[in-house]
């Protein structure tokens, strides 16, 4: 599971009052983005009209991340903070670990095609939870817990903590808040403490699941668990044997067609094409969007909520420029093909 460096847990128990939160709530903010691109690129990277079902449940989690950013980035609001997200450190460098130290030493997260290596690999280490739910396909024993680390459970779980500790006269801001995109289920103005934890355990539960129980509040698995169907090629059903009720992977087939994932080389850079040439500025034109959707996001959360939708527009367009980059070869007579870069430029 995802392990977290224990002086930020330990950091987070010492605040004193509202503004000591922020750093916190900012790097929420940026661990729920720090997935989005590798999950973006594992999905654009599967070709138009094959792999239909694995493309839906992929693009449901990057949804999902997007919500899980949206409802940090209003906790923030809601205290009087404002997100930072149009910045060059915003963005991980990849291939590198994700923020806060996440998965502990040698987690390296790249930029690749979808693979079933990756999925297990990277996505379902990304998402599995604190005490995942046996399912009797996976097997194996779980892997015992690292004493010099905490769980990214754990950290959410010290942040309702300390939001319960706050007075209602911390909580406000609602006009600044990004509430028109999802669902009101999911995203609703924070004006205390009980909807900030509330807002919260909607990530958790998304994500994660919880120790009983895989599917989240829409009746969809956890990321986790999404990304095991993926991988084991059918839907997590439950089943009764011997008198006991057991989760395991052997519902409806979950086809995964290999050649339809376009030849990615993974962790693609700009350079691999010289200046001037049509790959550099398919590239260059792809990170530009890119920057542009994090310029839209960063005055959505600072008092201007209706640029979301401008921010959705601009991550639409990017599937476009990104499947047009993996069907350029990166040398002619090549197999392999370009891919995104995801960096910060003004």
């Amino acid at each position: 599971m995802l392990r977290i460096k224990p002086e930020i847990i330990e950091g987070i128990h010492k605040v004193k009052e509202r503004r000591g939160l922020y750093r916190y709530l900012q790097s929420a903010i940026e661990l729920e983005h720090s997935t989005i691109p590798p999950y973006l690129t594992a999905y654009y990277s599967l070709k138009p009209g094959l792999n239909d079902e694995v493309a839906r449940l992929l693009r449901s989690v990057v949804i999902e991340e997007m919500l899980h950013m949206t409802i940090a980035a209003n906790i923030l609001i809601s205290l009087g903070g404002r997100p930072a997200i149009n910045h060059p450190d915003f963005v991980p460098d990849y291939p590198g670990p994700l923020p806060m130290g996440i998965g502990g030493d040698g987690f390296i997260v790249h930029i690749a095609p979808l693979s079933m290596p990756l999925i297990r690999d990277t996505f379902m280490v990304i998402e599995e939870p604190e005490q995942p739910i046996e399912v009797e396909t996976l097997g194996g024993e779980a892997e015992d817990e690292a004493p010099t680390y905490r769980t990214i459970g754990e950290f959410y779980d010290a942040l309702k903590q300390k939001l319960a500790e706050l007075p209602p006269s911390d909580f406000g801001h609602v006009d600044r808040q990004v509430l028109s995109v999802f669902s009101p289920k999911e995203t609703f103005p924070i004006v205390n403490a009980r909807a900030a934890n509330r807002a919260i355990d909607v990530i958790i539960r998304q994500g994660e699941g919880t120790s009983t129980d895989p599917i989240d509040p829409d009746g969809e698995p956890a990321h986790y668990y999404r990304f095991g169907e993926i991988y084991y090629g059918c839907r997590l059903v439950r089943r009764k044997e011997k008198g006991r009720w057991t989760w395991t992977y052997d519902g409806e087939p979950i086809a995964f067609v290999s050649d339809g994932v376009f030849p990615m080389r993974p962790d693609p850079t700009a350079e691999q094409f010289p200046p001037g040439t049509r790959g550099r500025l398919l590239s260059d034109n792809f990170t530009a969007g890119y920057s542009a959707m994090l310029n839209a996001l960063h005055e959505s959360f600072n008092g201007h909520p209706d640029r979301i939708q401008a921010a959705l527009g601009l991550m639409m367009q990017l599937r476009f420029m990104a499947q047009t980059l993996m069907s350029t070869p990166l040398q002619r007579g090549q197999v392999a093909t370009a891919g995104p870069v995801f960096k910060y430029t003004r």
